[in-house]
């Protein structure tokens, strides 16, 4: 049996409007299923994990996904069947994960400082969205796994 891979395309060049916000610090976009489609971090941070390589930005897309597939179930456990998950929000004691929706299959994360807007973050994620939201949709992969 042999098979084509084909490469997805890298759409991180579309997250430097955030990553370019004061606070924020990386930003991912990933499948409903964990693959990472692009990611970028801020310029000039310092810290342990002052940029994403592509392994911690997968690592982070396979994380985004478990996290935002575990914010539907628990949505679906409190309101019912089929409830939509707009946003997550993560918060840690060095800085803020946001989660949304970002089109059909895609999701955007994006991390922060401490001292970020995290309301000025959100909004510009949901405005990117709305900008690109096309280009951050992410069709099943499988002809199959689309009718079933």
């Amino acid at each position: 049996m042999t098979g084509t891979i084909t490469r997805l395309p890298d759409l991180g060049w579309m997250l430097r409007p955030l990553t370019e916000i004061p606070g924020v610090r990386h930003a991912v976009v990933v499948s409903e299923d964990g693959l990472r489609l692009g990611h970028d971090s801020a310029e000039n941070l310092s810290g342990p994990v002052a940029s994403l390589s592509i392994a911690d930005a997968e690592s982070l897309s396979a994380a985004c996904a478990a996290m935002t597939m575990t914010g539907r179930s628990t949505g679906a456990l409190l309101f019912g069947r089929g409830v939509g998950t707009r946003q997550l929000m993560l918060e840690t004691d060095q800085g803020f994960v946001l989660f949304t929706h970002a089109g059909v299959g895609a999701h955007l994360g994006v991390a922060t400082d401490l001292d970020a807007d995290v309301g000025l973050v959100a909004q510009q994620m949901q405005l990117l969205v709305a900008k690109i939201g096309a280009h951050l949709s992410s069709l099943p992969r499988d002809e199959a796994a689309a009718t079933s």
